[in-house]
């Protein structure tokens, strides 16, 4: 029971130590905010392939988290980078891959594409 107790304890703090870090590291943004800024931006859909066929914001390039630790040299450090996924999470820990390299613009669509009601295009 106490080693049950000892790892959900470890759980809970590192989940809150990767929240802190990551507030630090990424800007969340309204969608007010995310489509006053996207246009001058690199903007990048995190999610699957077939994810961001099935609809994504319009100007999106597709590079999902899978591939980015591959993809990062086509992302250029001196422009700011705006991520989306489907909900928040995958693109919050795309700025936690891109912040280790050097990237430091970064900012996240809260809440997701799920979120978002701006214009879409679907392949």
């Amino acid at each position: 029971m106490t080693v049950l107790l000892i790892v959900l304890g470890a759980i809970i703090v590192y989940s809150v130590v990767t929240y802190l870090m990551q507030r630090k590291m990424v800007k969340a943004l309204t969608e007010e905010e995310f489509r006053a800024g996207y246009r001058k931006a690199q903007l990048i859909d995190v999610r699957e392939p077939d994810e961001y066929a099935a609809g994504h914001i319009l100007g999106a390039r597709n590079i999902p988290l899978t591939q980015l630790r591959l993809r990062m040299k086509e992302l250029r450090k001196d422009q700011p980078i705006y991520l989306y996924c489907q909900s928040g999470l995958r693109s919050g820990r795309a700025a936690q891959m891109l912040y280790r390299k050097g990237y430091r613009d970064l900012y996240h669509l809260k809440g997701g594409f799920k979120q978002w009601t701006g214009k879409v295009k679907k392949k």
